[in-house]
């Protein structure tokens, strides 16, 4: 969606779900559903009829990874997890605690820089990079 959001920012004119969904390669009703998701924490905002599509309802400065990250539910951040959260085995409710613990607290980490973090910042990112890549640098 970061993706999306960028190029929403980047586009003339609203962008219809198929023309995302061609982008992301994935399908409009997947679109659709994400971007209302956003659309209810004012991220973005929809347009009907003949002009219609998406449109960003704030600046990228005024967007930080975090807005995004929970206009989408919050989704679960890592993978791995307690192979049994209810462990009758002493050993493995030692490591379940351990565990737990690390991924709270690498949970909490990666939710503060979210927050320090603005679709802004990644957009800069890119045309210093588009910037690079278009002048032949070796290290675009």
């Amino acid at each position: 969606m970061l993706h999306l959001l960028i190029h929403l920012d980047r586009t003339d004119g609203p962008m219809t779900s198929e023309a995302a969904a061609a982008m992301l390669g994935t399908n409009p009703v997947v679109v659709r559903r994400t971007l209302a998701g956003l659309r209810d924490a004012g991220i973005v905002r929809s347009n009907k009829g003949h002009a219609g599509g998406w449109t960003l309802s704030r600046s990228l400065d005024d967007l930080r990874m975090l807005d995004v990250y929970k206009a989408l539910g919050e989704p679960r951040v890592f993978a791995i997890g307690l192979a049994d959260p209810a462990a009758k085995c002493l050993v493995e409710q030692a490591v379940n605690a351990s565990m737990a613990e690390a991924l709270r607290r690498a949970e909490q980490l990666l939710v503060e820089q979210l927050a320090n973090i603005t679709l802004g910042d990644i957009a800069a990112d890119f045309d210093r990079r588009w910037r690079d890549h278009v002048e032949g640098r070796a290290d675009a």
